[in-house]
């Protein structure tokens, strides 16, 4: 007689309960649409518990239920079917550990009297029925409301959703969605009551199997008697901010003054301060119209150039070490070029992801020579350049977006025909195969295709659009050249919404979506309708970023003043008022210089070179030679080492060592101390004290004295006859000061 193996029991006992006519059929419980969804509602399959990489206490289940087969046999039969009892369904480790009728490390999950223990319990007994193939997919989640704006008393809204299947059914699903807060303003019951903590806008995530919605929810205080006070609107960016704002009884600040507009626009296109002709002449026009004219005038300024190349140099990780310095130069150069003839962005985009040939002779070459690998280029790109972060799909499919590992690796593969040969490599350590120095040529050729890492097999080329749509011809003999048409045709929206968010970014401080580069459905933007606006007058204007920049800093929202009023106080993302951020390290570096008088040195550069103006992070080696003062101060203030295409690389966080340098630094000191700076100019002009104090505060602040400020001024420096040493406090006093080091 043949003894069935113990771990076939379970299906034997199943098989018995399927058809001895116990009433409990396979149809009762679905373990697609509800084992599944109890599972993610209890949070197992979370990366903090039984999702993780490697499970917890030996138990794993797919990421957030990405893989429901691989699932079913773990919970049927790993551990010998150990989990499940299907005889007596109650004393299952399913039911007891996170009912914590048995000690469970993840804590109590649901409750024995609960919808979830009685969809587990039923499937269990049910002898485990396996997902049906018969059984109609999953394709959409209505969840309403979308959006909602609740003014007090109102404290909660209710979420339903409704799942549609292929079949044309819809079923409430409600009960199994799971509800993820952007904000911990907010409580969420299990059946989607959203009541509120605190007041506030945020976010709900709405997910039920792959599934997922954002409700954008906003709980606002009553504040009676309030009235919508907001100066005309310039054009569309004023139309939808100041729209949205009314629907959350905030007004905006007030328009600032002509002098933070002034010292605002010269640090934003520019990245250095006016000079004191320049904040005289600005203060004393009376033109209406001087404000645009500015903008007009600084975008034609070849320190606009400068400045704007050297976000993009950031971004496509133009350093010394990989690039060369000759590679670095020749691509800073380019790009540098393509923004001060107000290349159309469309093209620069295009030019960069079709190139190919020298690296010296051909400088978008240089964008795949930091690039060595498919995966490298292909997370660039669509970051950079699509808003998207696609990093979590290479292990799993997306947690937080709709892209698949198979549109991971197909996405990727677009980009495996590059290859490279290396005319000449003159590193000088031998031992680092990551330096290299001399002429590359990249080319286009016969790649190994990128394979699927759960099958090993090749994956079709794919673009990231809409889940169903193809690449044109994606065995083409070029794909780059494919994928260059695709990523910047006008009928790519998220291409445009992507460079439409980051200049707003560089002229806001904050973008629409935030981060700048992580587009999704779960990170919606804070003001659609200005997002779309914008998007549809950058195409229509043929991707013309100066144009973009100057529709949005001619808005009333670009220049309003940072000082909040007492409904916008609490605001941090509908652009209500002016963000306060700290200089960046080039600007701070140039602004000492500038005001100063006293040139900043950079180890490899001519003298007098600019910070902004630099082509790479360094230009020397650390074992052959110590940064110079100018390059200690750019590392300190947090340029970043462009090893990442990242605008977070960037670290604008104060320190303690910003701090000291300030106060008593030695580069600040030097500067001021140097023999032939500006105070030298100033002190053999002998002019009054009057004079000399205002000449001063219009040189570093751009603007005149406040009485008060002139006589503690006057009285400091007629404390002794070290004039000198007295004019230096008063600058440093200055230079260190808010008003100097931040950008209002």
């Amino acid at each position: 007689m043949r003894v069935l193996p113990a771990r076939f029991l379970p299906f034997v006992i199943a098989l018995i309960f399927v058809t001895n006519g116990s009433g409990l059929r396979a149809a009762d419980v679905s373990f697609a649409r509800d084992v599944m969804a109890v599972l993610s509602k209890a949070g197992c399959n979370l990366g903090t518990c039984h999702g993780n990489q490697f499970g917890k206490g030996g138990f794993k289940l797919s990421l957030r239920g990405e893989n429901p087969a691989a699932d079913f046999l773990t919970l049927t039969h790993e551990q010998v079917g150990r989990r499940v009892n299907t005889v007596q369904a109650e004393s299952s480790l399913l039911l007891l550990k996170p009912t914590m009728s048995v000690p469970h490390e993840g804590g109590k999950r649901f409750d024995v009297d609960s919808p979830e223990y009685d969809l587990l319990r039923r499937w269990i007994a049910a002898g485990m029925p396996p997902a049906s193939r018969e059984e109609p997919a999953l394709q959409a989640l209505e969840v309403t409301p979308l959006e909602q704006f609740l003014v007090e008393p109102a404290d909660s809204v209710r979420l339903h959703s409704i799942a549609k299947f292929a079949d044309g059914t819809m079923r409430d699903v409600t009960r199994l969605a799971c509800f993820d807060s952007s904000q911990p303003i907010v409580s969420i019951s299990v059946d989607g009551l959203v009541r509120r903590e605190r007041f506030g806008e945020v976010t709900v995530v709405v997910r039920y199997l792959d599934q997922q919605v954002p409700v954008r929810l906003a709980f606002l205080p009553a504040r009676p008697g309030f009235v919508a006070k907001a100066p005309p609107p310039a054009n569309i960016v004023d139309e939808q901010v100041f729209a949205k704002l009314h629907l959350l009884r905030m007004n905006p600040s007030n328009i600032c003054d002509d002098t933070t507009f002034l010292r605002r626009a010269s640090f934003d296109l520019l990245g250095i301060p006016p000079t004191a002709t320049e904040a005289r002449n600005f203060a004393q026009d009376q033109r209406l119209d001087k404000r645009q004219r500015l903008i007009d005038e600084l975008l034609t300024r070849p320190e606009f150039a400068d400045f704007w190349a050297l976000k993009w140099a950031d971004l496509l990780r133009v350093e010394e070490k990989t690039l060369d310095r000759k590679g670095g130069a020749t691509f800073h150069a380019w790009i540098r070029d393509s923004l001060a003839t107000n290349k159309p962005l469309d093209v620069f985009v295009r030019e960069l992801i079709a190139a190919r040939g020298s690296t010296y002779e051909h400088p978008p070459a240089n964008f795949y020579r930091a690039m060595r690998d498919p995966i490298t280029r292909a997370e660039t790109v669509a970051q950079v350049f699509l808003g998207t972060r696609l990093q979590c799909a290479k292990c799993h499919n997306h947690p937080f977006d709709r892209w698949t590992q198979s549109d991971y690796y197909g996405w990727a593969n677009q980009f495996s025909q590059v290859k490279y040969e290396v005319l000449e490599n003159n590193r000088r350590d031998k031992n680092d195969s990551h330096e290299f120095d001399g002429e590359q040529l990249v080319l286009i050729g016969d790649g190994k295709e990128v394979e699927h890492p759960s099958t090993g097999k090749p994956v079709k080329p794919r673009f990231l659009s809409t889940p169903h749509s193809a690449p044109r011809a994606p065995h083409s003999d070029d794909r780059l050249l494919i994928v260059a048409d695709w990523l910047t045709a006008p009928t790519n929206r998220r291409f445009a919404e992507a460079q439409v968010n980051r200049v707003w970014f560089h002229l806001l401080g904050r973008g629409i979506v935030d981060p700048i580069d992580d587009f999704r459905a779960t990170n919606p933007p804070s003001n659609p309708s200005l997002l779309a606006a914008l998007t549809d007058d950058f195409v229509a204007h043929r991707f013309d970023v100066q144009h973009l920049i100057r529709t949005i800093m001619a808005s009333r929202i670009y220049q309003l003043s940072s000082v909040p009023n007492d409904t916008n106080r609490e605001d941090e993302s509908n652009f209500s008022h002016a963000v306060i951020r700290r200089l960046s390290a080039e600007q701070l570096a140039d602004s000492f210089s500038q005001v100063l008088g006293a040139k900043l040195d950079f180890n490899g550069y001519p003298a007098g070179t600019r910070a902004a103006q630099l082509a790479g992070v360094r230009a020397f080696r650390r074992r052959e030679s110590g940064p110079s003062s100018g390059d200690q101060l750019l590392t300190m203030f947090g340029k970043p080492p462009r090893l990442q295409a990242c605008e977070c690389e960037r670290a604008d966080d104060p320190t303690l060592s910003q701090t000291f340098q300030l106060v008593s630094g030695p580069i600040l000191n030097e500067l001021l101390t140097r023999d032939d700076n500006r105070l030298r100019d100033w002190l053999n002009a002998k002019s009054d004290p009057d004079t000399l104090i205002e000449e001063v505060f219009w040189t570093i602040l751009n603007r005149a004295t406040l009485p008060t400020e002139r006589a503690a001024l006057k009285k400091y420096l007629a404390t002794s006859d070290k004039h000198r040493a007295n004019l230096e406090d008063v600058v440093w006093s200055l230079l260190s000061s808010p008003e100097f080091v931040l950008r209002h």
